[in-house]
């Protein structure tokens, strides 16, 4: 039998970390149960001593979650760890996950710890967390600069006290593929009780090797690898997990290691986490780009026709990515978009289905032909709703190349009517202004976009606004074939998000983790 690398996830921990990728509550939940559909061994959840928020999250995904192993990122202090096992003793499996600089650098200057005291201090940590936790895993931070000697101390330290997992981070990306091959050899020569504990590894890709580096340590003998969907994460981000899996998938010749994920939902994880962050992928993105099994060049379509194998070297079909057209109209039954569903992967209730087709059938008077995008982007935004104190009623552009845009928004607060006209250069900025002045708050628009689900002039517009209160970015998103209503929707929903979040306890910052 091959060997099984496992897959640690961390997006909605490290990859949470990047600027404008933060979610709330329920859409954590909703990235954990994708994560889950998707088979990731293990969940990093959050942060929990970050804030009663963090905490909040990791505890409702340890809760929620039974198919994977759920982490807490910690400290090496005892009330960090502590913490961390309260949000997750609700878990199936539980894991601490805590985490101690070992490199001259950090230990002198952001530690202010001599080696024998961070040594200690590792060791100490390992025994207070395993008597809590029954597995625990163990990071020294900025392994890749460590001191192997020293590392290899550490290490053995640590699984001495029960620690079973030991992750040795390329921390800052600094890393090449052959360093860190040898590097990882270096450990499992040198450390005596290494047979104990699984070696994992964390990339991050400031230099763009992060995918090369982790598969270099998984032919090393690393045995779990750290990641995030579409490699998000601090500064230049972390390894993308969609590009390692389907690494290891297409070249099983070179690598001969298997993953438990199930590929096919890598498309769908890709897609939620876009929307839930507003953050998208390049089109040239390997594996979920928009283009990544596009071709334009006539020797290439060529050669497509001929034998598929010519220039894919994988299927779209692998990773969960289809383009069948689903036929449909306003005279379509409730069996067959049912049917839709379920062949898209989704077990809805029957309250959730019912909306679902009344909004289909709306969408059927405006489109000639539904795609599996459509369905898809109506599915997305009802999962991801939250409740709303405001909603759009109805609104009128007046605009013009030689007037000021004029816009008149007429708004429900929790059932009352309001309306306000605001003039602007342009109709998204009108229309804006005007929802600004009525929800009575004074906010920047940081980001706006649309982009259509399909092709054609009927195509669902999805828009993504980012606003700011000055203190923080909220994130809203819309969905309509007018991309005027997309978008006013999407700023209305940022509004509700920003009310939805202040309700909930705020989040102290922390700094880059591992």
């Amino acid at each position: 039998m091959s060997r099984i690398v496992k897959i640690f996830d961390t997006t909605l921990r490290d990859g949470e970390q990047s600027p404008g990728c933060s979610m709330n509550l329920k859409e954590k939940l909703e990235m954990a149960k994708q994560l889950e559909r998707l088979r990731i061994d293990v969940i990093e959840a959050g942060f929990a001593i970050a804030s009663p928020g963090d905490f909040e999250s990791v505890q409702l995904v340890a809760n929620e979650i039974k198919n994977a192993t759920v982490a807490s990122l910690a400290r090496s202090t005892e009330k960090d760890i502590s913490t961390a096992y309260e949000a997750l003793k609700g878990a199936v499996n539980p894991r601490i996950h805590y985490f101690l600089a070992t490199s001259d650098i950090h230990m002198e200057y952001k530690l202010r710890m001599s080696p024998e005291a961070v040594l200690e201090k590792a060791i100490a940590m390992a025994k207070f967390a395993r008597n809590l936790c029954g597995e625990v895993e163990f990071s020294a931070e900025d392994a890749s600069r460590t001191r192997p000697e020293f590392l290899y101390r550490v290490l053995e330290g640590v699984i001495n006290q029960g620690v079973t997992i030991v992750n040795v981070p390329d921390t800052v990306g600094y890393t090449t593929p052959g360093e860190y091959f040898k590097f990882i050899e270096g450990i499992r020569n040198n450390v005596p009780n290494i047979d104990k504990a699984t070696i994992s590894v964390h990339v991050h890709d400031d230099l763009g090797l992060g995918v090369a580096n982790s598969l270099a340590a998984i032919q090393a003998g690393a045995g779990q690898v750290e990641c995030t969907v579409n490699g998000i994460g601090e500064r230049a981000g972390n390894a993308a997990l969609e590009e390692i899996v389907m690494a290891l998938k297409t070249r099983y010749d070179v690598y001969q290691v298997d993953t438990n994920i199930d590929t096919t939902q890598i498309y769908r994880s890709s897609r939620l986490l876009s929307k839930l962050t507003g953050v998208r992928v390049q089109p040239n993105k390997a594996i979920v780009g928009e283009n990544a099994f596009a071709h334009e060049s006539g020797i290439h379509q060529h050669g497509m026709m001929a034998n598929k194998e010519t220039y894919e070297i994988m299927t779209p079909e692998s990773i969960g990515l289809k383009e069948n057209k689903m036929v449909l109209g306003k005279h379509s039954g409730k069996h067959a978009f049912v049917d839709k569903l379920t062949s898209l992967g989704y077990s809805l209730s029957e309250e959730e289905i019912l909306d679902l087709f009344n909004q289909f059938k709306v969408l059927a008077d405006k489109k000639k032909v539904i795609s599996d995008k459509d369905i898809l982007a109506l599915v997305e935004q009802k999962q991801l709703a939250i409740p709303e104190v405001y909603s759009l009623d109805r609104f009128v552009i007046s605009t013009g190349n030689t007037i000021s845009t004029a816009a008149t928004i007429r708004l429900r607060k929790n059932g009352d009517l309001i309306e306000g006209v605001s003039l602007a250069d342009g109709p998204i900025s009108a229309g804006f202004k005007a929802i600004s002045e009525l929800v009575d708050c004074e906010l920047t628009l940081i980001d706006y976009g649309v982009t259509a689900v399909t092709d054609g002039t009927d195509a669902q517009g999805e828009a993504q606004v980012k606003i700011s209160d000055g203190t923080h970015v909220y994130h809203g998103r819309g969905l309509s074939t007018d991309i005027i209503d997309a978008s006013l929707k999407a700023y209305v929903d940022a509004v509700n998000q920003m009310l939805y979040i202040k309700e909930s306890q705020g989040q102290e910052e922390f700094g880059s983790k591992l």
